[in-house]
């Protein structure tokens, strides 16, 4: 009897054991969105109560993304997908049918006055995202993509969206406030790609860049040309670059024409957790004063530090490739005569 009861309590306790070890499967719903922006935004809404991830890690390139068999995985699982469309991911659609996911697939940008893309016939500038006010829209559709996914918590999805939408509308407001402090005649933004149109034509601030609304294009000559004539017509203090896209050429163009870089600006991707442009919130706003302050003529010191600081480690790191070859060369020379 006694041998009994000591078996019995030792399978109770194994039992419990293997239950604190065994993590639970989360049952909460999946949504898995495209990009970091609105993953962000999701999140916002639905705080803990579903699973949200992005397909294109923070710091990615949307335009040119390879998905991985991961990605295939992921979207797979998924009970809810939102892409941004306007031919934002084109990648998408084919990464969602090899998936074979049952998940739904809402647009966000439903709803939003389109900007047509002056590359592509029947295309729309995707990058809708760039205005408080645009965001706001993305904010509705995927609350109520939420509801529609988890009915249960309908109210903390329409809470956490009516607060979301209150900070955006300050946020808005506030925008228009700084881009007037901005000289009339020096309200041009240069940038790396076309991503900033929305914010221009919303906010009343002319836009350039080098490359059109894709990244995958080539920069050509006349690009160049017609950014440097721009720059001369207008006096414009600084031009931009931005955080996913190689900055050599803009480096070029503001040395050329005795301009500064007014400091990296965020458009496809958010900037790193626990940074200032870690949400979408935030990387309006480091954008916005980002350009405001340069086109006003005030340098960014902290861009320049940081920027001093690598170019120094890279001129060290070529100059010590450099003594590494001639230290090579020497020893072998040095090793050739002694075999004479």
């Amino acid at each position: 009897m006694i041998r009994q009861a000591f078996f019995c309590l030792t399978l109770l306790l194994s039992t419990c054991a293997s239950a604190q070890t065994t993590p639970t499967q989360d049952a909460r719903p999946r949504v898995v969105t495209s990009a970091s922006i609105f993953a962000d935004m999701a999140t916002m809404i639905a705080d803990t109560f579903v699973q949200i991830q992005s397909i294109v890690p923070i710091g990615g390139d949307p335009h040119i993304y390879e998905p991985t068999p991961s990605d295939v995985r992921l979207v797979a699982q998924a009970d809810l997908v939102l892409v941004n469309g306007l031919t934002f991911e084109g990648w998408m659609n084919e990464l969602i049918a090899n998936s074979g996911t049952r998940a739904r697939t809402v647009r966000i940008t439903e709803g939003i006055g389109e900007i047509a893309s002056e590359e592509y016939a029947n295309s729309a500038d995707p990058h809708a995202w760039m205005t408080a006010q645009n965001g706001m829209t993305y904010v509705r559709n995927i609350r109520d993509a939420l509801i529609e996914l988890d009915p249960f918590n309908r109210e903390v999805y329409e809470f956490n969206a009516g607060v979301y939408l209150q900070q955006l509308e300050e946020l808005d407001q506030a925008i228009f406030e700084q881009i007037e402090t901005i000289p009339a005649g020096q309200r041009v933004l240069i940038t790396s790609h076309d991503a900033f149109r929305y914010f221009g034509r919303h906010y009343g601030i002319r836009v350039e860049a080098a490359l059109g609304t894709s990244t995958d294009a080539e920069v050509q000559t006349n690009d160049v040309q017609r950014l440097t004539e721009i720059i001369r017509n207008t006096g414009v203090p600084a031009i931009f670059v931005e955080t996913t896209i190689n900055p050599k050429l803009i480096r070029q163009i503001a040395k050329d024409n005795g301009v500064f870089i007014g400091g990296y600006l965020y458009a496809d991707s958010l900037g790193e957790p626990d940074t200032p442009a870690g949400t979408y919130v935030g990387m309006l706003r480091h954008n916005v004063s980002t350009i405001v302050k340069a086109l006003r003529g005030e340098r960014n010191a902290k861009y320049e530090a940081e920027n001093q600081e690598t170019s120094s480690l890279q001129t060290y790191f070529l100059l010590g490739v450099i003594l590494a070859v001639m230290v090579g060369a020497f020893l072998y020379m040095v090793r050739v005569l002694n075999r004479g």
